[in-house]
């Protein structure tokens, strides 16, 4: 079966997807996107998701005509028309021809699905965790796109490449006055004392999905999480660090760069959140169906 995708306002055969070339997403990174995933045939938090990129939109004017149950509506048609349940959708809005005059523009709309394995990554991360490093790059709280998921995601593929090289699967941003921000595709979270940690969404960081599920399940489980300004000795000192995103759900971390965190293996909270994770997408998404 050809696959098929959303653009604009029809579904089309990927082969004959066409996206001008004055589109301002493909000249100069102009443009939001949203990975979500699809479990039981229910989208995760899509509500959540589509809340973000259209706050965004708003946030960095990028002109659109689409409203949140026409996007909704948008993703259900690409992943039933490609016979999917579990699946990686990725919803792009860029801002359109350039060309197009302020308050005319028509932004452009791709809506992806693509077959999700059960695990999209190994097992052995999850049971071992996994290594960072730090991003050699900062994080500069004045740029107006920080905080926000933009299609300007070049300076994140390096910062991953160097971690690749370094046999890790994260690196971690810094902010140019030295804060703990955020990984290149997740957030992070720290433990210390029974306590969980996070960077402040205001550090800026982007107000992933997952974080907002781990920070919901720790209320719920009367653990206490703490969103503060952290450092490289708060990193370094924590009992346990794990780092979340839609797809990688919660990744325990076991060392950053030569060091090592906690007793080299995942801990007790880390495994606790994965646990109330995995029932939280079951639940959520079995009621949905």
């Amino acid at each position: 079966m050809t696959e098929k995708v959303f653009l604009n306002d029809k579904l089309v055969d990927i082969e004959d997807a066409r996206i001008p070339a004055g589109d301002g997403g493909f000249l100069y990174g102009a443009g939001l996107f949203e990975t979500m995933r699809c479990s039981y045939g229910v989208v995760f938090r899509l509500s959540d998701h589509l809340d973000r990129l259209l706050n965004s939109a708003k946030a960095l004017f990028i002109e659109h005509s689409y409203s949140k149950e026409y996007l909704k509506d948008s993703v259900y048609k690409v992943i039933e028309a490609n016979g999917l349940k579990d699946a990686r959708i990725r919803l792009t809005l860029s801002a359109g021809k350039m060309s197009q005059a302020q308050g005319k523009k028509n932004a452009t709309l791709l809506i992806t699905a693509a077959k999700l394995v059960v695990e999209p990554y190994p097992a052995e991360y999850y049971k071992k965790g996994v290594l960072v490093v730090l991003c050699p790059f900062r994080q500069n709280v004045t740029d107006p796109t920080c905080g926000h998921k933009t299609t300007c995601y070049f300076p994140r593929m390096l910062a991953v490449r160097h971690a690749r090289e370094k046999n890790s699967t994260e690196a971690l941003w810094f902010t140019t006055d030295g804060r703990l921000a955020e990984g290149c595709i997740s957030n992070v979270f720290l433990v210390k004392d029974s306590r969980l940690y996070t960077p402040a969404a205001n550090t800026p960081v982007l107000p992933g999905i997952a974080r907002k599920t781990v920070c919901e399940m720790a209320i719920a489980q009367k653990i206490e999480i703490v969103e503060k300004d952290l450092t490289i000795d708060d990193l370094l000192s924590a009992d346990e660090v794990f780092i979340t995103n839609v797809i990688m759900q919660v990744m325990p971390v076991v060392g950053v760069e030569r060091h090592t965190v906690g007793y080299g293996k995942p801990g007790p909270m880390t495994r606790k959140m994965q646990n109330y994770y995995d029932e939280f997408v079951k639940k959520h998404c079995e009621q949905k169906q």
